[in-house]
C-alpha cells in the first residue's frame, strides 16, 4: 500500500463518518475546498487524488465498500500507535499533510514493513466486517468453509468471510505495488504478510442455548480474531523482521530487482515474516529530513529497563521529574439495585519525561 495513500483514504473515512471537523489531529489533512461538503456527499472516486488507473476502476465497481476500506486503514494506524506508544518511534502521524508519516517512512525499514502490513492488514479486517454485518450487498457471510458440524454443536450466526476481505485489500493496497524495483517487492511482500495473520488466525465462536445457560444447543460460526492479537502478532515480526539485500536481473522485460536473505545462515523469511533492507535512524533527535521527531519531552518508565525506560527511551540524557495530581473514582460502593457510587479523590503522581 503506498504510503501516501494512507493520507488519501482518510478522504473517504470522513465522507463515511459524516465528520466535517473535530477528527483526530493524527489523521488530519490539508483539506481543501473539494473536501469542504465531503460529509454530506457521495463519494466521487475521481476526486480521490492519488489514485492508479487499476485503483479507480476497483473504486467505481466496489464503491459501496470504500468506506469499509478507509475505515481499515484507520484501524491499523490506531494499532500502530499502540504498539509502539512505548517506543523511539511511535508511529507519528503528521497535521495537515498528506503524507501523514512524513518521510520517516521513505526508506524500506522496519517501520515501513509494519506500517504496510498492518495497514492492509486493517482494510482486510474491515472489509470483512462490514460485509458480515450486511452494510453492503455485494458481500455477506461465508458458506464456503463450513463442513459437517462437530460434536455437541451445529453451524449458526454469520460466519465471516474473510476471504473477500483479504481480496479486497490485496486488489486495492497492491496496485501500486507493480514496480519492477525492490520497494515495491518489499511493500508485497509485508502487505501479505500482515493479510496472512487474519487467515490463519480464523477461529470457530460459540454461542450457548438453552434454559438458564444450560449449553443444551452450541452455535459456532468462524470469526476473525480480535484486531489487537493481530497488532501483537505484527509486532512480533517486527521485531524480528529479516534483513535483506537487493539484487538485480536481467530478463525479457528489462532489469528486475528482487530481495534475497542478508544473512544465509539465518533461516529463509517466509510468506509470514516481514522484511526490509535499508536500516532506521535512531529517532533519538529530531531530523527533518529523516522524520525523526527525537524523544524529548517523551514520557519515560523510570522503573523499566526495557525500549520504554528512561534510559534507553531518553537515549542516555537522562529525564526531567514532576509531580501531577489527579482526580480519580475511589472507594466505590455499589448499591441493591443497581448502581455504584463513588467518591473523587486526589492523587499526586510521579511523571517522568525525557531531557
Amino acid at each position: 500500500m503506498d504510503l501516501n495513500l494512507i493520507g488519501y483514504m482518510m478522504c473517504l473515512w470522513l465522507s463515511s463518518s459524516r465528520v466535517l471537523g473535530g477528527y483526530p489531529i493524527w489523521w488530519s489533512l490539508a483539506l481543501g475546498q473539494q473536501y469542504s461538503t465531503l460529509g454530506s456527499q457521495p463519494i466521487l472516486c475521481s476526486s480521490i487524488p492519488g489514485l492508479v488507473p487499476k485503483q479507480l476502476r476497483f473504486c467505481r465497481n466496489y464503491i459501496e465498500i470504500m468506506p469499509s476500506v478507509a475505515e481499515g486503514v484507520k484501524l491499523g494506524i490506531q494499532e500502530c500507535q499502540h504498539q509502539f506508544r512505548g517506543r523511539r518511534w511511535n508511529c507519528t502521524t503528521i497535521k495537515n499533510n498528506l503524507a501523514i508519516f512524513g518521510p520517516v517512512l521513505d526508506k524500506a525499514t522496519r517501520e515501513s514493513a509494519f506500517v504496510h502490513a498492518i495497514a492492509s492488514a486493517g482494510v482486510a479486517y474491515a472489509v470483512t466486517r462490514s460485509c458480515a454485518e450486511g452494510t453492503s450487498t455485494m458481500c455477506g457471510c461465508d458458506s464456503h468453509h463450513k463442513g459437517p458440524p462437530g460434536e455437541g454443536w451445529k453451524w449458526g450466526g454469520c460466519s465471516e468471510d474473510a476471504e473477500f476481505g483479504v481480496l479486497v485489500s490485496r486488489e486495492f493496497a497492491d496496485a501500486r505495488e507493480n514496480r519492477p524495483d525492490a520497494r515495491s517487492a518489499m511493500n508485497r511482500h509485508n502487505n501479505e504478510a500482515g493479510r496472512m495473520t487474519i487467515l490463519e488466525n480464523m477461529h470457530l465462536r460459540c454461542k450457548c442455548h438453552g434454559l438458564s445457560g444450560s449449553c443444551e444447543v452450541k452455535t459456532c460460526w468462524w470469526a476473525q480474531p480480535d484486531f489487537r492479537m493481530l497488532g501483537d502478532y505484527l509486532k512480533d515480526k517486527y521485531d524480528s523482521a529479516s534483513e535483506m539485500v537487493v539484487e538485480k536481473h536481467r530478463e525479457s522485460r528489462g532489469w528486475v530487482e528482487t530481495l534475497r536473505a542478508k544473512f544465509a545462515f539465518f533461516k529463509h523469511p517466509t510468506e509470514r515474516d516481514l522484511v526490509y533492507y535499508e536500516g532506521s535512524p535512531n529517532f533519538c533527535e529530531p531530523n527533518p529530513e529523516t522524520g525523526s521527531f527525537g524523544t524529548r519531552d517523551r514520557v519515560c518508565n523510570v522503573s523499566s529497563h526495557g525500549i520504554e525506560g528512561c534510559d534507553l527511551l531518553c537515549c542516555g540524557r537522562g529525564h526531567n521529574t514532576r509531580t501531577e495530581k489527579r482526580k480519580e473514582k475511589c472507594h466505590c460502593v455499589f448499591h441493591w439495585c443497581c448502581y455504584v457510587s463513588c467518591q473523587e479523590c486526589t492523587r499526586i503522581y510521579d511523571v517522568h519525561t525525557c531531557k
